[in-house]
């Protein structure tokens, strides 16, 4: 059994697996924002830049591909994901170099995109967003573990979806850059990796149906609607009439 992940609640995260599996639990790797670790046995704890990825998180990337990679398909492995996952889990494509991926971060953040914006470009920039960490982890079972932070819930948002189907594609990336008028203020070798992707010359992320998906499951043990509902409980117990508004 083996655990990887990504996210600014990893550390405690793993504490939990690592309380109910214990020694069943063989290694792993997860990478957690800068100040956020926490003691672990048998999971090593890396720490990386958010919101801005950089070379610590690429380490934690690559050490994330390894223990993928080296599971085979009488292994389990669990992938833990919560807030912050993306900037957590850079692995440029072969071509583009860090520096380029955080200029573009920087130029997503600055105009207003919203989060399933820039996470659509960051997952055709990568080799483990949008799925493509289930293809590394394939043919091994995969169940992923998420704490969402993303509004809706929805899967292939939250830290860019690595082991869930993406529904975006590369033409998508280039309308959002045209959109926000980024055309000409990204890295060269970003628009070119795009249009490539666009032409057929790379390999899309994952659909649903992908054979990358047919043994992994995923859930969701915690979410801003979890907490809300917690709250209102909590708030009813001292005797206050209460309303959710979404």
């Amino acid at each position: 059994i083996y655990v990887v992940g990504a996210g600014k609640a990893g550390a405690t995260m793993a504490q939990g697996l690592e309380a109910v599996l214990g020694e069943r639990l063989s290694a792993g790797t997860v990478t957690v924002k800068y100040e956020h670790a926490a003691p672990v046995s048998r999971v090593m704890m890396r720490e990386a830049g958010h919101p801005i990825p950089d070379g610590a998180g690429v380490q934690g990337a690559e050490a994330i591909m390894h223990v993928a990679q080296q599971a085979g398909a009488d292994d389990l492995v669990f992938c833990l994901l919560s807030g912050g996952g993306s900037a957590l889990l850079p692995a440029p494509v072969p071509g583009i170099i860090l520096a380029e991926k955080q200029q573009l971060t920087g130029l997503l953040l600055g105009c207003g995109a919203s989060i399933d914006e820039i996470n659509t470009i960051r997952k055709h920039l990568s080799r483990l967003k949008g799925g493509q960490l289930a293809r590394c982890v394939a043919p091994a079972p995969l169940i992923t573990l998420v704490l969402s932070d993303v509004v809706g819930d929805r899967l292939d948002v939250i830290a860019s979806g690595p082991t869930v189907p993406d529904p975006t594609t590369f033409q998508d990336c280039l309308d959002l850059l045209a959109r926000y008028g980024l055309m000409a203020q990204v890295p060269a070798a970003i628009l070119t990796q795009l249009q490539q992707g666009q032409a057929g010359m790379h390999l899309e992320t994952p659909k649903a149906g992908d054979a990358a998906f047919a043994h992994g499951q995923t859930v969701i043990i915690g979410s801003n609607r979890t907490a809300l509902l917690a709250a209102r409980q909590a708030a009813q117990e001292l005797g206050y009439a209460t309303r959710v508004l979404s």
